[in-house]
């Protein structure tokens, strides 16, 4: 099984998160190809069984606009069909991004494979072992 996890982080949470999930999956068996968004290409995705994204919550509950958002948009297309999973983190809010993202992926056609991860700031305590276990259970699907 194949999965690339693709993410975007500005104060290392949600690339905590990437990681964690990363040696979840891993520790399954899984071939997990991990890239931050900037160095992604829609191929990593396409090559995939599973395909992760990670992005924070921004601003008023939104993606990160400058790389992330125009990269989910360049992918909506190799989006039909697939395996996705999502995560990331948030300082406020109610996780109301993650709800919108979840739908905007549906639409694409993804198949949403677990209800997207959220964790409030740096992955602590539980969150540590949730991330990781989010990776084991994709890896497993």
């Amino acid at each position: 099984m194949k999965m690339c996890i693709i993410y975007w982080s500005g104060t290392g949470n949600t690339e905590a998160m990437a990681n964690l999930i990363c040696e979840g999956a891993v520790s399954t068996g899984a071939d997990v190809l991990l890239k931050e968004v900037a160095a992604a290409s829609a191929a990593d995705v396409e090559t995939a069984d599973i395909a992760v994204f990670g992005c924070p919550a921004m601003g008023d509950e939104i993606l990160e606009e400058d790389e992330f958002e125009p990269f989910m948009q360049s992918v909506a297309g190799a989006l039909s069909g697939r395996k996705v999973g999502l995560f990331g983190s948030y300082d406020w809010g109610d996780g109301e991004w993650m709800r919108l993202w979840e739908d905007d992926v549906k639409k694409a056609g993804a198949v949403l494979l677990k209800d997207g991860l959220i964790v409030n700031l740096e992955p602590a305590g539980d969150d540590v072992e949730n991330c990781r276990n989010f990776g084991k259970e994709l890896a497993g699907m």
